[in-house]
């Protein structure tokens, strides 16, 4: 078994001459809750969009290391290969399904785990029965965790703002997920929908046994539940190491409040 669920080398992308991320690298540890910060237009986005498919580097190398201990260069992977790999990830614009229910929207990402072939859904048979008990009960469960069970029937772009945040990431984790991507997900929530996250990320992370890279503006909440942080400005790294390490570090200070901070 490898010692690293995702290892990133020197990763890059171009757009039309401008360099958006330049040379970014990391190396996260099985069950590790890892966060990425940085100002504004750092290419911290960016980066989740090429570590999870939606952009293809310009150069760089990134090494997953999947269930069955496989490496996987997963560089050039399609977003949903990558999805029945164990990657998963939430946008910072929420991307749900609105006309769907809340209910259906995480049983479609259940999906991939069906095991009936046509015939059995054709003819109701006992595989598609045991199949659709099984979708009920797991979505059942994730609605659950995230307290929004009594909405299942409501669609789903009729929800709350963080009733949304809340939804897209159980239906992220529905996938079955070893690496969860997290794009700003405390955005739009008040500061007591912040405190319910930060207990709920931390939860899941041990509860599902998942590796977390998370993008986040809120410093309590890195600060609070990450145990390294890494920073982007301009697309580089500027800094990496503990929070007490990142909040006192010069770099990330004047990348965030000026020159004068320092």
């Amino acid at each position: 078994m490898s010692d690293f669920l995702l290892k990133v080398t020197d990763l890059s992308i171009d757009f039309g001459g401008l360099k958006a991320v330049s040379g970014f690298s990391c190396e996260l540890a099985q069950g590790e809750l890892v966060g990425l910060i940085g100002p504004n237009g750092a290419g911290k986005t960016t980066v989740f969009n090429m570590l999870s498919g939606v952009y293809t580097p310009t150069s760089g190398e990134i090494l997953y290391c999947g269930r069955n201990g496989h490496i996987h260069n997963v560089g050039s992977v399609a977003p949903a290969v990558l999805n029945r790999l164990g990657i998963s990830r939430t946008f910072q614009n929420i991307r749900l399904f609105g006309k769907m229910t809340v209910e259906d929207n995480v049983r479609i990402a259940l999906h991939p785990q069906r095991t009936e072939t046509p015939l059995d859904v054709l003819f109701r048979l006992k595989r598609f029965r045991v199949d659709e008990d099984l979708m009920i009960a797991k979505t059942g469960e994730l609605l659950s965790l995230f307290k929004i069970e009594h909405k299942k029937h409501e669609l789903a772009r009729n929800l709350p703002y963080g009733e949304q945040r809340k939804l897209e990431i159980a239906r992220a984790l529905a996938s079955n997920p070893s690496l969860l991507l997290l794009d700003e997900p405390a955005a739009g929530m008040n500061p007591q929908e912040t405190e319910e996250l930060m207990k709920l990320i931390s939860f899941i992370r041990g509860e599902f046994r998942l590796t977390i890279l998370l993008i986040e503006h809120d410093m309590r909440l890195v600060m609070g539940i990450c145990e390294r942080i890494l920073v982007l400005d301009y697309g580089r790294t500027i800094a990496a190491g503990l929070p007490g390490e990142i909040k006192k570090n010069p770099a990330v200070i004047k990348a965030y409040l000026g020159e004068e901070a320092v």
